[in-house]
């Protein structure tokens, strides 16, 4: 079984509560990095532990969403071991994993419908990444020290 992690803030809390339940049902197992209200808070206490889980190996993908998406897919994309890639369509996401071989779909949840969300993170789980030239773009992008 796969583990899922999901963070978000207070604007992508009814996204996440709905996202959890159609994960659960499709047997993922689902760690839960975000807030559980609607209370106004920071996204990046959220997006860090996700990140760190999704490094460490404690899950085997991310979610993060936010109001647009963009604030929690910076946070988790200052960690090395974190591709996070913002989908607001499901081809997006499907070339974000084919391409990119991101491990975290950040969700823009002011713009986009739960059925969007749903259709784009089903992309993001079932395509495998394509290897062989995108991996050497891959390698690219962590910055080495000097």
């Amino acid at each position: 079984m796969q583990t899922i992690g999901i963070a978000n803030d207070h604007a992508g809390y009814e996204m996440k509560c709905r996202l959890t339940a159609c994960l659960q049902d499709k047997g993922y197992a689902v760690n839960n990095y975000g807030t559980d209200s609607t209370t106004a808070v920071d996204y990046p206490d959220y997006a860090h532990p996700l990140a760190f889980a999704v490094e460490q190996g404690i899950c085997d993908a991310g979610i993060s969403i936010c109001g647009s998406g963009n604030g929690i897919n910076m946070t988790v994309n200052k960690h090395a071991g974190i591709r996070g890639a913002l989908c607001w369509s499901p081809e997006i996401s499907r070339l974000a994993r084919a391409h990119n071989n991101a491990n975290i779909c950040s969700l823009p949840a002011r713009f986009i419908s739960l059925e969007t969300a749903i259709a784009i993170v089903d992309a993001f789980l079932s395509t495998p990444f394509e290897n062989g030239r995108h991996q050497l773009r891959i390698d690219k992008i962590t910055i080495q020290p000097a």
